[in-house]
């Protein structure tokens, strides 16, 4: 895998403001802006989470490279939802753009409708900064 993205200061910044505004103060609790390999790019919170987020990146890459490499067995190209609902916090998972995911965490106050719609905005404004 060839990770060639490369962002400069004020595009780091325009997307911490997005996730920001799309995601955190609506209620999510982390959010992973990663590459497939794991490397963090940009990771906000809402102040009470205590993740170990590189390590949860790491496993979040790998978790999706085996899920998009069952969906290649299965003759689809990709899974469109990829999340894991826990009881107290859940993943959602996002590709942004080939190289990069949207990891985001949140509890049970957070509907995964609406996060998914949340999510879907953050990502086109993301997609224009790229």
């Amino acid at each position: 895998m060839d990770f060639t993205i490369e962002f400069d200061k004020q595009q780091i910044e325009s997307i911490e403001n997005i996730l920001q505004e799309e995601l955190i103060d609506l209620g999510v609790q982390s959010v992973i802006l990663m590459d497939l390999a794991g490397n963090v790019i940009v990771n906000l919170e809402n102040g009470g989470s205590s993740h170990d987020v590189y390590s949860l990146a790491a496993l979040a890459a790998g978790n999706y490279g085996a899920v998009s490499a069952m969906a290649n067995i299965i003759g689809e190209q990709e899974f469109s939802l990829l999340f894991h609902k826990g009881e107290e916090e859940s993943i959602h998972f996002s590709k942004v753009v080939d190289d990069l995911l949207l990891l985001t965490i949140f509890n049970k106050n957070v509907s995964l409708g609406f996060l998914r719609l949340k999510v879907a905005e953050a990502i086109k404004r993301i997609q224009v900064l790229i």
